[in-house]
């Protein structure tokens, strides 16, 4: 089926837009933050036809109000849903029709086999996509918007006539002023339980386990704040070039992810950007390039980095042709609101008959929230953190039917239901770690989503 692509004049940015199409399981994928590598694409996903959950036991279909349960692999089932609505249109946008949804950390560890469950502080599906009728893109190079439509739920003249009526209807508001309260949080850890459970880290690194772990806290307070209110004041404060509002069953999600976990294009290109290191931005600029140069010349963090560069390149070897896997990037300093990041990118090309799912359980979940190795860095995980992690270090992404992909690391990201408000930090350790810092740090990436909170 044909997809209908028009072009629409609107001076609004994607939030903007996104205000007046925010309902139930509709979905936003943000690219605030201008970067000309990173920030080129920004899609609202609207007229949803099809849900598809997972629950870690069995999973729900839901189209046409109709709930098909199901206890098959999830990613098989979901690889067989998009081959099912599979397109062929030759266009420049990555997403014209499509999928978009997350996949939880938990997932990750039943792909790797770690056994039993911890406590959760929040009940919500493994894996959660949405397939959509309508994509409005924002092409943030070229400053221009664009409505597809593919014509399941109703034609497709028309439904892009009603959305573009719809954006022309928006009047564009003054900058909003924001209101930022104070907010007691509570972490699942008190201090001193968070700095033994590093140090017993460490004793695993000195026993020769591993050589890098992720060790993460998670916090939680009271917020009854509309969820998109508290978004746009996070997009505000520390833009971000893999942000996303989710409006799902029984929850939102607000994510402001300066991290790419794989992007994948319809002709088996895929990349990954693995961030490890991190100094908080200074408060005035010669302490600002101090704490820059501090973590450029960090030999700790370089070293860091170098392990999950080398994890990620095995793992992209698994399904990728042979010799394809480059280190494009390998020490890259990249600047945020409120810290700088040491960032490097690896490259490779799928093997035929590869895809984005084969791709997913090769390397899922990231390396650099993980620890080398990986399989013994997540089992000492779920010995030592006190939650299961749930979305927090999954990732949050889209699926184009032609075969292209793009999925963040969700991390600074906040997860509200109930009038609660959740979301976790946390840092890779190795043997010369100190607790003291690694605690700090922890506190110095929670910082925005505390502010906005």
């Amino acid at each position: 089926m044909e997809v209908l692509i028009k072009e629409i004049e609107t001076s609004l940015n994607i939030a903007e837009i996104y205000a007046h199409f925010n309902s139930r399981n509709n979905i936003m994928l943000d690219s605030s933050k201008e970067d000309k590598e990173l920030s080129k694409f920004s899609f609202i996903g609207v007229n949803p036809f099809l849900i598809f959950k997972w629950f870690g036991e069995f999973g729900e279909i839901i189209k046409d109000e109709e709930i098909e349960k199901f206890e098959s692999d999830p990613l098989e089932k979901l690889r067989e849903l998009t081959e099912a609505y599979k397109i062929e249109i030759d266009n420049k946008i990555p997403l014209v029709s499509g999928t978009i949804g997350y996949i939880s950390y938990d997932y990750g560890k039943r792909i790797e086999g770690i056994e039993g469950v911890s406590k959760k502080n929040i009940e919500i599906p493994e894996i959660y996509f949405v397939f959509y009728d309508n994509i409005i893109v924002k092409d943030l190079s070229k400053n221009k918007t664009y409505v597809t439509s593919r014509g399941i739920l109703k034609d497709r003249k028309i439904s892009l006539k009603e959305i573009e009526d719809k954006i022309h209807k928006i009047i564009k508001t003054k900058d909003e002023k924001f209101s930022f309260n104070t907010n007691k949080f509570t972490s699942n850890f008190y201090k001193e339980d968070y700095l033994k459970a590093i140090s017993k880290m460490k004793d695993y690194i000195v026993d020769g386990h591993i050589y890098i772990a992720n060790m993460t806290q998670n916090f939680c307070c009271e917020n009854s704040e509309d969820s998109f209110y508290t978004y746009r004041k996070l997009r505000e404060i520390n833009p971000a070039p893999f942000s996303a509002y989710m409006n799902l069953d029984g929850f939102e999600v607000i994510s402001s992810s300066p991290e790419r976990f794989l992007k994948l294009n319809n002709r088996g290109k895929v990349e990954t950007k693995p961030i490890k290191g991190t100094r908080k931005r200074g408060k005035t600029l010669e302490e600002d390039e101090k704490n820059r140069r501090e973590l450029e010349n960090s030999e700790k963090d370089k070293a860091e980095l170098l392990m999950i560069v080398d994890l990620e390149r095995n793992d992209l070897s698994k399904v990728c042709k042979p010799h394809s896997v480059k280190v494009e990037e390998l020490f890259k300093i990249e600047e945020y609101s409120t810290v700088f990041h040491l960032v490097s990118k690896i490259v490779g090309e799928l093997r035929e008959k590869e895809d984005i799912f084969s791709l997913l359980k090769a390397t899922f979940p990231g390396g650099s929230i993980t620890g080398a190795p990986k399989l013994r860095a997540m089992e000492i995980i779920h010995e030592l953190e006190k939650l299961e992690r749930g979305l927090y270090t999954g990732s949050i992404g889209y699926i184009d039917f032609r075969g292209n992909s793009d999925f963040n690391i969700v991390i600074r990201t906040i997860i509200k239901q109930k009038d609660k408000a959740y979301f976790g930090v946390g840092g890779g350790i190795t043997y010369d770690s100190l607790e003291e810092s690694e605690y700090e740090e922890t506190l110095d990436k929670g910082k925005a989503l505390m502010k906005v909170l």
